[in-house]
């Protein structure tokens, strides 16, 4: 009775359809987790240059909160919805930070962290009303966006 998968010398023949089928699922799994990350950063916003900004490891807890200036006024991009007061955000970042620690299994999430992009051109009184608000909804660890060079 003949065995499958192998050759005139006994050896194993290397299969190469089951190896390109893991690689096809893995790009299409990067891809979806690429996409909903990109989505979360809005492009029209310049950030500020720091030269001397350290890098931080991206991790899964975080969320991203938009600042830009649309006229005078500043808008607050969150989930790409806006918002023209940061007070109505504190009500969602208690959410998604509620969320995060449900799936973490705790009651409350401390790595939970909001990365606040601002535009270069907004005052820093509408960032100090992004950071109250996560402050507000009791996220501790707040970050800033901004470029090494130009």
């Amino acid at each position: 009775m003949a065995g499958g998968g192998g050759g005139d010398g006994g050896e194993p023949e290397f299969q190469v359809a089951p190896m390109i089928d893991v690689l096809l699922v893995l790009l299409v799994f990067f891809m979806a987790i690429t996409t909903t990350q990109v989505l979360k950063v809005d492009r029209t916003i310049t950030l500020p240059v720091a030269p001397d900004a350290q890098k931080k490891d991206s991790q899964s807890n975080q969320l991203v909160l938009n600042v830009k200036l649309d006229g005078k006024k500043a808008l607050f991009v969150y989930e790409q919805k806006s918002y023209s007061d940061a007070e109505k955000l504190v009500p969602l970042l208690k959410e998604a930070m509620r969320e995060d620690a449900i799936k973490v299994g705790q009651q409350t999430d401390t790595s939970f962290r909001a990365i606040i992009r601002g535009d270069r051109n907004v005052p820093a009184v509408y960032i100090s009303q992004a950071m109250n608000a996560c402050g507000d909804a009791g996220i501790t660890d707040v970050s800033f966006s901004a470029v090494n060079k130009e």
